[in-house]
This record gives C-alpha cells, structure tokens and sequence, in this order.
C-alpha cells in the first residue's frame, strides 16, 4: 500500500476529469479510511502542495450546495510523468 501522500497524486495520473478534495476522498476511503491522517484537511494540504510543485492545475472553483468550497484540480503532462515516475505505475 502507498503512503497516503502518493496515493492521492496516484489517482491524478489517469483521472478523466478534475477531482476536488471530495472526489479524491471518496476514492480512498475504502483502503484509507481508518488512516489517522484521512480527513478533510490532510487531503486538501496534499493537494495544494502537489499543486505548489507543479504536479496539479486548479481547473475550477464552485460552492456546494453546503456552502464549501470545491477546488478541481487536474495532474498536467509534466506532473503525470514525474508521478508515474517516482510513485511507480
């Protein structure tokens, strides 16, 4: 199993569409979901540090119909190589 850090840049190297934090926790939460670290905000640093590296785009921003506010983030050609690269595929 990944270390949580790499599985939720994992999911980006081949995802249809953008991912906020929401989808990206709903694909995990079967095998990490008893993780400490598996909460809303670990996730959300996560991304915005793939995204700091330049491993992520912000695509889109929206609000929810519970006031939060959805980042979509999407894996662009440079990030999915160095992903595939050093997490493995």
């Amino acid at each position: 199993m990944l270390p949580l850090n790499y599985a939720i840049l994992k999911i980006f190297e081949n995802a249809p569409e953008a991912l906020c934090v929401y989808d990206v926790m709903d694909a995990l939460k079967e095998q990490y979901g008893n993780f400490r670290a598996f909460k809303e905000s670990y996730v959300t640093e996560a991304l915005m540090s793939g995204q700091f590296n330049g491993l992520l785009d912000e695509i889109a921003f929206e609000i929810d119909g519970n006031d939060n506010l959805r980042v979509y983030y999407r894996a662009n050609e440079e990030g999915k190589k160095v992903i595939k690269r050093y997490i493995g595929g």
